[in-house]
C-alpha cells in the first residue's frame, strides 16, 4: 500500500510538482510558524519534515517506491538531516507517531540516534545588580536575527527557480576519499562550499529581490526579560525557538545568561546575605545603632546591647533578611554581619583616666618577674617588606656597599 502521509501533511497529490509543493509549503509555513502561531509548532515540524523530503528527488523517489522505511534503511547520508527528526517524533508518543507510525522496531532504534536538524542557539549575557534579583525586574533586550523571507517564502525566488548542486548532487555535502593504504581509504564529509550546505543553488537573475536569493532576511525583535525574585549569577532564561531562521530547519534558542554586578554593601552566598560594618572600640564595647539600607529599600535598624563586648571579625545573623528563594519568593534566607573594630592610633590621657580605665576594663594580668641580668629595648613601628630574610630588608639602608638579601630590592621610606 502507497505512503501518502507526507503528501498528506503538505496537502498535495503524489502526482504533485515541485511548484505545487513549495507553493502549499510557503502557505502553511505562514499560517504555522511559531513566531505567528505558537500553538502550532509541532505542526510546523511536520511541514517543514515533508518539505524537506519531498523537494529532494532523490529522496522523493525512495519515498514514492519504500515510504519512511525506505528512506530510513537505505543509510543515505543525504538523509542524516532528517533521521534526527525520528528520535523526537518517537520519543514518548509525541504529536508525530501517527504520522510515521509504519515503522518497525529495528528502524526506530537506528533513527533514534540522531537529534533533530536544528538550527544554533544564540546567547546573550545580561548585566544585573544584586538589587534585580532580590526584587525582580522586566529588561527589554534588542534582538537582531534573521526570519524566514516573506517575499519568496523563503525560497530565494520564484517557484522553479532553485536547481539541484551539481557539486553536490542536491546532497548539500561533499564526500572527500583519500587512499591512506593498499585496502585503506578514509572518507571525509564537509559541508559543499558551492551551496553552502543548501543542496540547492539559483541564479543570480533569479534571485528574490528583497532577500538578493539567500531565502532569510534580517529583523529586530524585542524580547522581554524576566528576572525573577531569587534568581542567580549565570543563571539562564532561554526562549523558545527564538534563534535564526531558516527554511526546512528547526530555529534555535535565544538563551539569556545573568551576570551579577558587584555591589558596594552585600555579598551573596547562596540565599543568604553577608555585610561587614565597621563600629569604634567604643561602640565594641559600649554597644551601638546603626541604620543599614536594604536591597529593597527599606531601613533596617541594627542595635547591638551596651556590655556585650564585639571582637574583631566575629559574625552576627539577622533571620529572614537575605535574599528570596527562586520561586519561592515568600521564604528568605539570613543576613550576616561581619564587625571590624576600628581602634584609636593613640590614646593620651591622664594617669589617672588611664588606670581608672583599666579598672573598668577588668585589671591588669600579674607582671611577670624580672631578671635582673636584662637589657632594655624599645619597640618602633614595623613596615611589612616583601623581601625573603630577615629584618634587615624592613629598615633603611644607605650603604651601598652591602647589597638587600634574598635579591630583591626593598624600598624604604625616610623619616
Amino acid at each position: 500500500m502507497a505512503d501518502n502521509k507526507l503528501y498528506d501533511v503538505l496537502g498535495v497529490s503524489r502526482s504533485a510538482s515541485d511548484a505545487d509543493i513549495r507553493r502549499s509549503y510557503r502557505k502553511l509555513a505562514k499560517e504555522c510558524h511559531p513566531d505567528k502561531n505558537p500553538a502550532a509548532g509541532d505542526k510546523f515540524k511536520e511541514i517543514s519534515f515533508a518539505y524537506e523530503i519531498l523537494t529532494d528527488p532523490q529522496k522523493r523517489e525512495i519515498y514514492d517506491r519504500y515510504g519512511m522505511k525506505g528512506l530510513q534503511e537505505g543509510g543515505d547520508n543525504s538523509f542524516a538531516g532528517a533521521e534526527d527528526l525520528f528520535g523526537h517524533f518517537f520519543g514518548g508518543g509525541g504529536p508525530f507517531g501517527g504520522l510515521f507510525g509504519g515503522f518497525g522496531g529495528g528502524g526506530l532504534r537506528h533513527a533514534q540516534r540522531r537529534g533533530p536538524r536544528r538550527g544554533e542557539n544564540t546567547v546573550h549575557r545580561l548585566k544585573v545588580s544584586l538589587e534585580d534579583l532580590y526584587n525582580g525586574k522586566v529588561s527589554k533586550l534588542q534582538l537582531s536575527k534573521n526570519t524566514i523571507c516573506t517575499a519568496c517564502g523563503g525560497e530565494g525566488g520564484p517557484a522553479g527557480a532553485l536547481q539541484p548542486c551539481r557539486t553536490c548532487s542536491g546532497r548539500g555535502i561533499k564526500i572527500t576519499i583519500t587512499q591512506l593504504g593498499p585496502g585503506m581509504v578514509q572518507q571525509m564529509q564537509s559541508r559543499c562550499p558551492d551551496c553552502d550546505g543548501e543542496g540547492e543553488v539559483i541564479n543570480e537573475r533569479d534571485r528574490c529581490q528583497v532577500c538578493m536569493g539567500r531565502k532569510v532576511t534580517p529583523q529586530t525583535k524585542l524580547l522581554e526579560v524576566h528576572v525573577d525574585k531569587g534568581m542567580k549569577d549565570e543563571q539562564r532564561i532561554t526562549f523558545r525557538g527564538e534563534g535564526d531562521q531558516m527554511p526546512g530547519v528547526e530555529p534555535g534558542d535565544v538563551i539569556i545568561v545573568l551576570q551579577e554586578k558587584p555591589h558596594e554593601v552585600f555579598q551573596r552566598s547562596g540565599s543568604d546575605l553577608m555585610m561587614k560594618h565597621t563600629v569604634t572600640l567604643t561602640e565594641a564595647l559600649c554597644g551601638f545603632t546603626t541604620v543599614v539600607k536594604h536591597l529593597d529599600g527599606r531601613n533596617l535598624v541594627i542595635k547591638h546591647p551596651p556590655g556585650a563586648v564585639l571582637v574583631p571579625g566575629c559574625v552576627r545573623g539577622i533571620e529572614k533578611e537575605g535574599m528570596p528563594l527562586f520561586k519561592n519568593p515568600f521564604e528568605k534566607g539570613d543576613l550576616y554581619v561581619r564587625i571590624e573594630v576600628e581602634f584609636p592610633e593613640n590614646y593620651f590621657a591622664p594617669e589617672a583616666k588611664l588606670r581608672e580605665l583599666e579598672a573598668i576594663l577588668g585589671g591588669r594580668p600579674a607582671a611577670a618577674p624580672i631578671p635582673s641580668d636584662v637589657e632594655e629595648v624599645n619597640m618602633s613601628d614595623f613596615h611589612e617588606s616583601s623581601g625573603a630574610g630577615g629584618s634587615r630588608g624592613q629598615y633603611c639602608d644607605d650603604d651601598d656597599d652591602h647589597p638587600h638579601m634574598g635579591g630583591q630590592h626593598v624600598q624604604c621610606a625616610h623619616q
